[in-house]
């Protein structure tokens, strides 16, 4: 697979998806990782937060699960909101899950080449430093 650069790329990656995971979710709506979900699950993404801190509380819709482990079923895009000195912390737990999701799209100021390297050699396409809300505005996919 590979890592995703191309705004065709990023364009498909998000036309394709239906469910996105959010690793670091958060209930506050003035914080990237509740705004950007926040938007996703209103322009018609199913939103499936991650985050122990909030884990059994109702976000975007969804309950919270405490980590990856806990997800059922496909994902699409994992969307993750932790910094750069934590995604290392996280390859073996995207590696495990079951079935992989097809993207792992670190948000804007994150990213780590060697995570997303290892994630790409197992098959998953990366995308790393972008806002998803970003593009997908940019690309005119949603509501302004």
């Amino acid at each position: 697979m590979a890592i995703l650069t191309e705004p065709i790329e990023l364009r498909r990656a998000l036309e394709q998806a239906k469910i996105i995971a959010v690793l670091g979710a958060h209930p506050d709506l003035q914080r990237a990782a509740g705004y950007v979900p926040d938007y996703l699950a209103k322009v018609g993404y199913r939103v499936l937060p991650v985050n122990p801190v909030y884990a059994g509380r109702t976000l975007f819709g969804e309950t919270v699960v405490a980590s990856l482990a806990e997800l059922r079923g496909r994902v699409d895009i994992l969307d993750v909101f932790r910094r750069s000195d934590a995604i290392a912390g996280h390859v073996d737990e995207v590696l495990a899950m079951r079935p992989r999701p097809r993207v792992v799209w670190l948000q804007l100021g994150v990213r780590d080449d060697a995570a997303a390297a290892a994630w790409s050699a197992a098959g998953i396409h990366v995308v790393q430093d972008r806002c998803t809300l970003a593009e997908h505005r940019a690309f005119g996919l949603g509501a302004s």
